[in-house]
């Protein structure tokens, strides 16, 4: 698991990328690695964003993500395997992996 901090969701990574790092670790008890602040909707979308969501739009077809914690699960080959809502849990996502492999 990769996390990469957004403010693009009413506004709720205002801090600094090491601000937003201590309060994962101190309210979720995050353990892997956490990455510098990024752009995943508009213009100034990371390009890793924008393949992401190209090679997996929502169940509805569309391309932007709606909130924070949208996960995509990616093959060690680079696949992009699925998109998952933002409400679905790592353990949901564990779950899942015998379909999608």
């Amino acid at each position: 698991m990769l996390g990469f901090p957004c403010n693009q969701f009413g506004a709720q990574e205002p801090g600094t990328n090491e601000e937003v790092l201590a309060f994962a670790k101190s309210k979720y008890n995050v353990n892997f690695p956490m990455f510098a602040k990024l752009e995943v909707n508009g213009d100034d979308a990371a390009p890793l964003y924008q393949w992401l969501k190209s090679e997996q739009p929502d169940d509805e077809g569309k391309e932007d993500i709606p909130w924070n914690f949208t996960k995509f699960l990616v093959a060690s080959d680079g696949r992009v395997l699925k998109r998952f809502h933002p409400k679905t849990t790592p353990e949901e996502i564990d779950a899942a992996l015998a379909d999608l492999l």
